[in-house]
């Protein structure tokens, strides 16, 4: 198998100690930049993970994300916004970092390395065909990663993977693999500048699609929204207005009635 860590290579940069401020962050900025025609050219491999998520969350299984370190972080971002931003129940998208809760916040040292915690961490979740498990590793290599596709794999649970090295053991364990090339980074091997970039982005991607899919936006409006502070109960109540054609304080009424942005629509609409 031809596999060469890209993310690994050697910065396009040296000598970044000698560089003034300016100069690391336009570097830094340039770099950046990269990362959005990278993720532009995994879009159809985007759009088939997404089209197995819908397929599953549809028949009631859940979307897991499992990863360690940076990766493992960004997943468990990405599913706990899922519930206050699309109004689903906190079971529904499931994020796992090696190490546990402990690992969001400090390293767990060897954590990444176990070939059967990943496996174990999902079957405290009672995991089963149902479901869909998306691995994210940028490296591609990460044993708590593969391990734990590798166990789905031989128990039938769909799988797919984010990563930024082409052709990956990763890539070659996941049903439905997700290749962002965004090549060397700025401070050699730190996969949490571009390639992090690149795995948010993604995630950002699947579960918006996804959730969009699934009816969980109205228009382009965050109907389902959990209205857990005043910035969002502001944001519902405007929502109303200019939805309904209403007034400020009916459409505080609705929302204090029916408690959600979706249900206050349609009450209004079959009281007409």
């Amino acid at each position: 198998m031809d596999f060469k860590k890209t993310t690994e290579q050697d910065s396009h940069y040296d000598h970044l100690d000698q560089m003034s401020i300016m100069q690391i962050l336009t570097n830094i900025n340039k770099e950046d930049k990269t990362v959005p025609n990278a993720v532009e050219h995994a879009i159809a491999q985007i759009e088939t993970l997404v089209k197995h998520v819908v397929d599953k969350l549809k028949n009631g299984g859940r979307l897991f994300y499992i990863g360690a370190g940076t990766s493992g972080r960004l997943g468990i971002v990405d599913a706990s916004e899922c519930p206050p931003t699309f109004g689903v129940s906190h079971d529904r998208v499931i994020g796992l970092i090696a190490g546990g809760d402990y690992a969001i916040r400090k390293a767990v040292e060897f954590a990444e390395d176990s070939k059967t915690q990943g496996w174990k961490d999902l079957q405290k979740h009672n995991i089963s065909s149902k479901d869909i498990v998306v691995g994210i590793a940028a490296s591609g290599t990460t044993p708590y990663v593969i391990s734990a596709l590798e166990f789905c794999n031989k128990n039938n649970i769909t799988t797919g993977c984010i990563t930024c090295n082409h052709n990956s053991p990763l890539s070659q364990t996941a049903h439905f693999p997700i290749e962002v090339i965004v090549g060397p980074e700025f401070v050699t091997g730190s996969s949490r500048m571009k390639a992090g970039t690149a795995q948010k982005l993604v995630l950002n991607m699947l579960t918006t699609a996804s959730m969009i899919q699934l009816g969980k936006i109205k228009g382009n409006k965050m109907v389902d929204m959990q209205l857990s502070n005043n910035k969002l109960v502001d944001r519902g109540i405007k929502m109303l207005i200019n939805e309904l054609h209403i007034n400020y304080n009916q459409a505080q009424s609705l929302l204090e009635d029916y408690k959600t942005v979706r249900a206050a629509i349609n009450a209004y609409n079959n009281e007409k």
